[in-house]
């Protein structure tokens, strides 16, 4: 309730100074003036920000991990599968997780459900938790009575999608910090270490060799220029973060990510097993081919492979078949678009895509498994270029100087 602060007068005119609480300043002044006395002055009190309670909001409107979603379609599965009615297996649910957001988020379902709505219809209300595939999947469930099968298969769709990227985070960890390191020490030399040589080679009065020169020219620019660079890279960083809220900004980030070495191809390969993946999902679980089209190209969670995607959808409704804009895109491998071609002419799409999320899986965790010896010596080389550049540049001029004391 708001606060405020009063100066009044009573019965005798003495002067009186206080505070109140009060839903607003006419309630203020009415529970005043009941109290005989007269107000002169009414002021509310501005609180200052709880940080904790904006902290804890924040935390409260995390989205749902990608466990937590498996957890959640696991559960549903197997509580629909016992004959549990939807909305008790929902409250069960909710009452096993951790994620204020999600469990919010399901007893809003609930009282959807109470008041006749359908769950796909009330799970499109979230799409910070529910995404397309999520939604078309509970939806074709619902239609065909088959709601525990759609958990079911949910669950197994998220399980190998979350396989496949602890896979790829654990074999780009290591290179990240490694270059995190890297960045650090350079940092810390220009700003420490080669400004205590710089003295002494500035007194030496000798031509210095040019690898000296380069390091005390880097070390005299970050030394007067850190706090532009500063100010620069922060700034660089919130225009980086608010381009890529954009779509033309997300386009041209995933597009990127593609062309990365070494890393680039086994991003690649993970997302065209994506696609088959959840694009056999669709066709199987009975999903109409264009609906099915345009949920694949947002749960590969890519905006260049989703474009492409679009432009298959856009094709098929023209009238063209799957394989003949699968190939215009010129997106696909041959090996994919022999499987659609195949599935096509035998009726058979979801098993032929199966197959290929198959074969690239083992792709994907066959190159992961090797990416770490492929980028060690890259780092070697790299680490042993910078020791190598440093070690001239400090060691030359002093053993020119030992060489001049010695004559």
């Amino acid at each position: 309730m708001p606060q405020f602060q009063y100066k009044a007068r009573n019965n005798t005119g003495e002067s009186l100074n206080g505070r109140l609480d009060a839903l607003s300043l006419d309630a203020a002044a009415n529970q005043l003036l009941k109290s005989g006395i007269t107000p002169i002055e009414i002021n509310e009190l501005k609180k200052g920000k709880d940080y904790l309670k904006s902290l804890a909001r924040w935390w409260n409107s995390r989205p749902p991990k990608l466990q937590d979603l498996i957890f959640l379609s696991r559960q549903m599965y197997t509580l629909m599968k016992a004959g549990v009615p939807i909305i008790r297996a929902l409250k069960g649910v909710a009452d096993n997780l951790t994620n204020p957001l999600l469990i919010d988020t399901l007893y809003d379902l609930i009282e959807n459900l109470e008041s006749g709505r359908e769950l796909s219809t009330a799970m499109s209300q979230h799409p910070k938790v529910f995404n397309r595939l999520f939604v078309s999947m509970v939806k074709v469930g619902e239609s065909t009575g088959e709601l525990d099968g759609a958990f079911g298969k949910l669950s197994d769709y998220l399980e190998r999608e979350k396989e496949t990227r602890d896979r790829i985070k654990q074999a780009t960890r290591y290179p990240i910090i490694v270059f995190g390191f890297i960045i650090t020490a350079l940092v810390v030399i220009n700003l420490f270490v080669i400004p205590q040589f710089s003295g002494i080679f500035s007194k030496f009065g000798a031509d210095l060799p040019w690898q000296t020169k380069i390091l005390m020219t880097t070390s005299n620019f970050m030394q007067n220029y850190w706090p532009h660079m500063s100010v620069a890279c922060i700034g660089f960083y919130f225009w980086l973060r608010h381009y890529l809220t954009t779509d033309k900004g997300r386009l041209h980030w995933d597009r990127l990510k593609l062309r990365i070495p070494l890393i680039g191809n086994v991003l690649y390969e993970a997302l065209l097993a994506r696609f088959a993946t959840s694009f056999a999902l669709t066709v199987r679980s009975g999903v109409p081919l264009i609906q099915g089209l345009n949920v694949t190209g947002h749960a590969v969670d890519n905006a260049y492979i989703g474009d492409k995607i679009t432009q298959m959808r856009i094709g098929v409704e023209k009238g063209d078949s799957l394989t003949r804009t699968a190939a215009s895109t010129k997106m696909f491998t041959p090996l994919i678009i022999q499987m659609i071609q195949v599935g096509e002419e035998t009726g058979s799409v979801d098993e032929m895509l199966e197959n290929v999320s198959g074969y690239y899986d083992r792709e994907v965790d066959y190159k992961l498994k090797n990416l770490s010896s492929a980028i060690e010596p890259i780092l070697i080389i790299v680490i042993g270029a910078i020791v190598f550049m440093l070690a001239l540049g400090v060691f030359l001029p002093l053993w020119d100087l030992n060489s001049v004391i010695q004559q």
